[in-house]
């Protein structure tokens, strides 16, 4: 049998992912509890103590009094758990879930998945839900309003406490996207928790701006019976019944997540956040220089209205990076990016606009 030759891709050029390399902590648990599974406490009891832990670490994080979830592959089984929760919940037979569009993806797949009709509304001129268009758009039929906490486009916020007055007025969930922000947010003034607004279910991922190994999502709930929604009988295992949604897990995700938060949080994540911040500044910055129109960086994101012949041109060197659905350049100021990165990168773009400048000598 030949050895695997292939390696995994580097991080030096990487601008689009909502990933990272994990801590080094991080990495060496993964490794450790590789071959454990919480997804069977009774056989697995010394990870299951550990996702105890990362849920309790999460609620810190997230403003949860009475911690209460588990540790997901990620946002989109985040998302699609709490839709499930909504639906449960729901007495409608026709349930809707309403959010914005700067939703993510994942919400079409819960719609198809769960069979709840998805009300997608409009953002405003900050790329926020609009609150007006949410409320038109609910009813008694609606299971859950969503709200974002770090959008994937313009890491924009929603605003959470007036989302969860709406869905309150109709009597359905309030469920916040913050798998990205949630690592950034803790230290802004944005009111985006559960101690914040009347917020019921929460996806939150270790496995972004937390610098855990991947996969390592997060699912909290407000209390732990709306866990109860999710569960079904385990008659084989040593427990009895399982809220996940995903079955057998490796124990990696678990133990990354739990030594990436007790190594960073809550003053390695607040130095990264204070890097990745400026970073993201440092780049808009640069590039208003240069002509571009900018989104206003107000978490560690940068979108720019970048051609589409420059952008193909800085794929071509090799940098991964990403455009928004309406076009413009879409850059993630993540813990791996450095500004000395971020300086090579606009180095290459000024190449690139000094070679566009040159005229073409014709040998006619």
């Amino acid at each position: 049998m030949r050895d695997m030759q292939v390696e995994p891709q580097a991080f030096d050029r990487v601008l689009s992912s909502m990933c990272t390399d994990p801590h080094p902590a991080a990495r060496d648990a993964a490794e450790r509890f590789l071959a454990t599974n919480p997804g069977d406490p009774g056989t697995y009891p010394n990870v299951a103590a550990l996702e105890d832990n990362a849920v309790a670490l999460l609620s810190e994080i997230a403003g949860l009094e009475e911690p209460a979830g588990y540790i997901t592959s990620g946002g989109t089984e985040a998302n699609i758990q709490a839709i499930r929760i909504a639906r449960e919940r729901a007495a409608s037979r026709t349930p809707n879930v309403v959010m914005p569009e700067s939703g993510h993806f994942s919400f079409q797949k819960a719609a198809d998945l769960l069979g709840v009709e998805l009300r997608i509304v409009p953002t405003d001129d900050r790329h926020r839900a609009d609150l007006e268009a949410v409320r038109a758009s609910v009813d008694d039929d609606t299971a859950a309003v969503v709200g974002v906490a770090g959008t994937t486009e313009y890491g924009r916020v929603d605003p959470i406490p007036e989302l969860g007055e709406i869905a309150q007025s109709v009597d359905a969930a309030l469920h916040v996207d913050a798998s990205w922000g949630g690592f950034v947010l803790p230290f802004t003034d944005y009111e985006w928790h559960f101690d914040h607004a009347a917020v019921d279910t929460m996806a939150i991922d270790p496995h972004k701006m937390g610098q855990a190994a991947v996969p390592a999502g997060g699912l909290l709930v407000r209390s732990p019976d709306l866990l109860d929604e999710l569960a079904v009988d385990t008659p084989y295992l040593e427990s009895t019944s399982q809220a996940t949604l995903t079955g057998t897990r490796s124990g990696a995700g678990v133990a990354s997540a739990v030594a990436a938060m007790e190594e960073l949080w809550p003053g390695g994540y607040r130095r990264q956040y204070v890097r990745s911040q400026n970073n993201a500044e440092w780049l808009a910055d640069a590039l208003e220089k240069r002509g571009y129109d900018v989104a206003d960086p107000t978490l560690p994101l940068v979108a720019a209205d970048v051609p589409r012949s420059t952008f193909d041109a800085l794929r071509a060197k090799g940098w991964r990076i990403s455009r928004t659905a309406t076009g413009e350049l879409r850059v993630v100021c993540m813990p791996h990016v450095t500004r000395e990165m971020l300086a090579s990168f606009i180095g290459d773009l000024d190449r690139l606009e000094v070679r566009a400048s040159v005229p073409v000598v014709s040998d006619d």
